[in-house]
């Protein structure tokens, strides 16, 4: 159910692996998998679900973006059919080790730094997850010893007998709370899915400075050993933050690096760092290679990502920022005041946690999408200038005209963005070609 990339590459995988394959999706199928699924003979419906068809399944991999409480789900539960993600369903079908990345934000960031570290180590590994080709298509195609997989919480809500190796939890703040009855403890659950199958022999790594997850991991045991990351204590097993350096100690070995020599800057980026070299150094990669991949890392795309500086104002793309603790990071980045670009599908955000931050750095909010309500509501005490649009283009023009020397223009927009958007890449790129054509 889904035919995009995940349910594409699962029916790929299926296929290769003699499964009878069906691939059905509510909506349009774009050209291009329509095309894969003809070159794989694969039979497909669009803008309609066959009911008596799917209910003969004996398993239905579902797309993320499909809630379980759709009918169609509840149905196939209720007659006991196998509903998984895609990442269960290929994880069947490898033996490789599994580095599973997941929480609220800095997941991509740790991933592809993760990736980067153990790829330049020497490792044969595949990243993928929410990231590029799908987990199951790489199975298919080009099956590695290693994968790092980001992993959202609503791939975890499908997951079965999936057990990473090594599992990391870079934080909980609340988010997509619109799928979790907007309730935060049913979305912390989902988020420590991960570490469900997990045995002794496996490893968490996960933020100690995090109440959130403290307090969880204090009430539920994990199996796994634990190896958390902080930047306020020091700690006998884990990594932590002394004197300007990232000291990491697993069983006595250790290693070092000085934080001025990061590639990523900001203390999340500390964070992030510590997670992808503590997976590193568990998978045996030279500690000279962990240095000189924290030192040439340069970020992700859509991610505080610099784009022009035009009459000395900095136009920043934090398009990846689809919630509110992004966008608090975004905030803190700036160093001078900001025209800040915010909006697009609300999740159930609360907006209170920004007050400091606005009323200290924005001079301008530029709202950007179909309501706008909200945000106006949130923060018309705080900001004198707020101004509605309804395309990127516009949006940015108006930043322009606001911006003065020395300001940035910001686009975080602590929202989803499929009002406008097809995603936060195409809501970023637009961006960017408005920066350019200024």
């Amino acid at each position: 159910m889904g035919a995009g990339e995940s349910g594409v590459g699962a029916a790929i995988l299926g296929k290769k692996k003699g499964f009878d394959v069906f691939v059905s999706d509510k909506g349009t199928i774009t050209d291009h998998y329509k095309e894969v699924l003809r070159n794989f003979e694969i039979e497909w419906e669009e803008q309609m679900h066959t009911e008596d068809k799917i209910l003969n399944a004996d398993v239905v991999m579902k797309s993320p973006g499909i809630p379980d409480k759709a009918a169609l789900v509840q149905k196939l539960l209720d007659a006991r059919i196998s509903v998984v993600s895609e990442i269960e369903f290929a994880s069947e079908f490898t033996s490789a080790k599994i580095v599973g990345i997941t929480g609220s934000n800095g997941k991509t960031t740790t991933t592809m730094l993760t990736h980067y570290v153990l790829k330049n180590g020497g490792l044969d590994i595949n990243v993928a997850g929410n990231i590029g080709d799908s987990f199951a298509k790489q199975i298919a195609e080009n099956d590695t010893s290693h994968y790092v997989l980001e992993l959202s919480s609503f791939q975890l809500d499908g997951i079965k007998s999936f057990a990473p190796h090594i599992a990391v939890l870079t934080n909980i703040t609340p988010d997509h709370l619109d799928r979790y009855e907007y309730k935060f403890e049913n979305y912390i659950t989902s988020k420590f899915r991960i570490t469900m199958n997990q045995t002794a022999s496996d490893y968490f790594i996960y933020d100690g400075d995090d109440e959130v997850i403290t307090k969880y991991i204090k009430k539920n045991p994990i199996r796994s050993r634990l190896l958390p990351f902080s930047l306020k204590e020091k700690l006998e097993n884990g990594a932590y933050l002394e004197g300007g350096n990232i000291k990491i100690t697993i069983d006595n070995n250790k290693f070092i690096m000085p934080t001025k020599d990061l590639a990523l800057k900001g203390n999340h980026n500390i964070k992030n760092a510590m997670a992808a070299a503590t997976v590193s150094h568990l998978l045996k990669i030279r500690k000279t290679t962990i240095r000189e991949c924290l030192e040439n890392f340069h970020g992700v795309e859509h991610r505080l990502e610099n784009v022009l500086k035009i009459n000395n104002v900095q136009y920043v793309n934090d398009s990846k920022a689809t919630n509110v603790n992004a966008a608090f990071y975004a905030l803190d980045a700036m160093k001078s005041a900001t025209i800040w670009i915010v909006g697009g599908v609300d999740k159930g955000n609360d907006y209170s946690e920004l007050y400091p931050l606005v009323n200290e750095k924005v001079k301008a909010i530029i709202c950007l999408g179909v309501d706008n309500s909200k945000i106006i509501n949130a923060f018309g005490n705080c900001v004198d200038n707020i101004v509605e649009t309804q395309s990127m283009k516009e949006a940015v023009n108006i930043a322009y005209k606001i911006a003065e020397r020395n300001e940035n223009v910001l686009l975080s927009p602590a929202c989803a963005s499929f009002d406008l958007f097809e995603n936060y890449e195409e809501r970023g790129r637009q961006f960017k070609e408005a920066v350019r054509e200024l």
